[in-house]
């Protein structure tokens, strides 16, 4: 910037500038305005699509959705009650059943005779194989440390080194999907045991039938192998299936974890001790567990209440939002204006023009009147569990009839569960899921629109720059850059020419003076 030089004349030239720079800078202003109403409209949306994410993703999926919010079923085990766990769902039959285990399922595994005490997981196979053999850690070689270790199991085949560390093996074959195994290491005895993924009688350890395909299993002492009660020895005790019997009716699961009548059971114990386990023990089994489903409606009442009054809190914001008086004459302040008022009237000043910028939105009053469609559209059922809705003027606020809800879950809970969570065959049917899906589109709106994150209710995450406002800010950007250059350059121009003019009078002024003197002389 060139110098200014002020006062030759006894102008005040930097006030000149500014004077005239303050018209010029009017359209600017007008354009930082502009801006600064839509950095705040998006912020106004961003609080929006917060509200809605929060609403869609915790409330209606995390919170009320589940199936365990809207179970009024209890399941009450009585009897051998260490043996046997019991969770009903919310699909329950409401059957009582008397339980006999006789046989837990167990799964197929393999173990190693253990290469002794002193191993941790943090032991190299080197390590492990020298203290198998009886071979001092500090004699071990770096041939040793170099040896390769193999195993096939199941198909798949693994290769380690002496190198190579327990936790490191162990890892290794647990990551692989298609072995099928999970592999354990025992401390206290040295062994490596294999166990497969799967209980039941269809697990299995397969070991490979080459030669020099297990050699990893020998650094460990070799495989212990298993001796039935009846029958040759073999490498691999095989898994046995769950046998229960349920009301007297046999059943045969390969997990210890099933499902039958709506009520999820977990065998912990066999209630009798039996020479043949496919064999019903009927009376003399006195140790057997039951089951008695019991209907408790409090978990769905206060599931529903708190829908309710999360509901109701949304669309009372969105109503405020739309229906907000805009103050049109409170345009933003820009930094002169602020600098001459107190910091209470540019906060009440602010406050105003925030006012109003989402009134009778687009986006949002859509997303109120599809979630208003969906209450509609199930308002009979809703009002028959005590559901309805209020007055026009409450903007499709909701009101609860908690002592006819409470009627409704205990007559017929399931009635209730599926009216909001959809049934087994229409999942998404249900009010939940119909109100997450509308909330959903208009996520997606205000995504194109705004360039918020439909996934996040963080009021500080990052806009995407492509949406619609994004690339308008990206103009104002532009627009005022150029427009700040040019500013910059009148400034620059004015006071060269002031400058310049200052030069001229100083010389008139100079010659003037000598003129007068000479005159004065003669």
């Amino acid at each position: 910037m060139p110098l200014r030089i002020n006062g030759f004349s006894g102008m005040d030239i930097d006030s000149m500038v500014k004077s005239l720079m303050t018209a010029k800078r009017v359209p600017l202003d007008k354009l930082n305005q502009q801006k600064t109403l839509l950095d705040w409209t998006r912020d106004s949306y961003r609080e929006i699509n917060s509200k809605l994410v929060d609403f869609r993703s915790n409330k209606l999926i995390s919170k009320y959705g589940v199936s365990a919010a809207m179970n009024a079923q209890q399941a009450v085990v009585s009897g051998n009650t260490a043996a046997l766990k019991a969770e009903a769902s919310a699909n329950a039959t409401g059957i009582d059943m008397k339980v006999s285990i006789t046989q837990l399922a167990t799964k197929a595994t393999l173990e190693t005779k253990g290469a002794g005490t002193g191993l941790t997981t943090g032991s190299t196979l080197a390590e492990a194989n020298a203290t198998a053999n009886g071979t001092p850690i500090s004699a071990i070689t770096d041939a040793d440390k170099a040896q390769e270790y193999k195993l096939k199991v199941n198909g798949q085949s693994f290769t380690f080194k002496g190198s190579t560390g327990i936790s490191t093996i162990i890892s290794t074959i647990n990551s692989n999907a298609d072995a099928k195994v999970m592999a354990s290491f025992d401390e206290i005895t040295g062994k490596l045991i294999l166990a497969s993924k799967t209980s039941g009688s269809t697990g299995q350890v397969l070991l490979g039938a080459g030669v020099g395909d297990n050699t990893l299993l020998d650094a460990f002492k070799g495989i212990q192998q298993y001796t039935p009660p009846i029958g040759p020895a073999t490498d691999v005790k095989p898994g046995v299936d769950a046998i229960v019997f349920i009301n007297g009716t046999k059943m045969v699961k390969d997990s210890n974890i099933f499902t039958v009548n709506g009520v999820q059971m977990t065998l912990q114990a066999t209630t009798v001790t039996v020479a043949d386990p496919t064999v019903d023990p009927g009376a003399a089994d006195t140790n057997k567990a039951s089951i008695t489903l019991t209907t408790d409606p409090q978990k769905a009442i206060d599931t529903i209440k708190g829908f309710i009054e999360d509901y109701n809190s949304l669309i009372s914001v969105l109503n405020t939002k739309i229906s907000e008086e805009k103050y049109r004459d409170f345009a933003p302040l820009t930094d002169e204006q602020k600098a001459e008022m107190k910091d209470d009237d540019i906060t009440n000043w602010t406050a105003k023009a925030k006012s109003g910028l989402l009134k009778n939105d687009d986006i949002l009053r859509s997303a109120l009147s599809s979630m208003r469609e969906v209450i509609t559209t199930h308002i009979g059922d809703l009002s028959s569990v005590g559901i309805t809705t209020g007055a026009y003027y409450e903007g499709g606020k909701l009101h609860l009839d908690e002592n006819k809800l409470k009627q409704a879950v205990t007559d017929n809970p399931q009635r209730v569960l599926e009216l909001f969570q959809g049934t087994v065959s229409a999942p998404n049917d249900g009010v939940f899921d119909k109100l997450a899906s509308k909330i959903n589109s208009t996520l997606d709106s205000l995504v194109s629109r705004v360039g918020t994150n439909k996934f996040s209710s963080d009021l500080t995450s990052s806009y995407k720059e492509e949406s619609i406002m994004g690339k308008q800010l990206k103009e104002y950007n532009t627009r005022i850059s150029t427009m700040q250059t040019n500013l910059n350059n009148a400034e620059t121009r004015y006071y060269k020419q002031f400058t310049a003019m200052e030069t001229a009078m100083s010389k008139l002024n100079s010659q003037s003076s000598n003129l007068l003197s000479s005159l004065g002389q003669s």
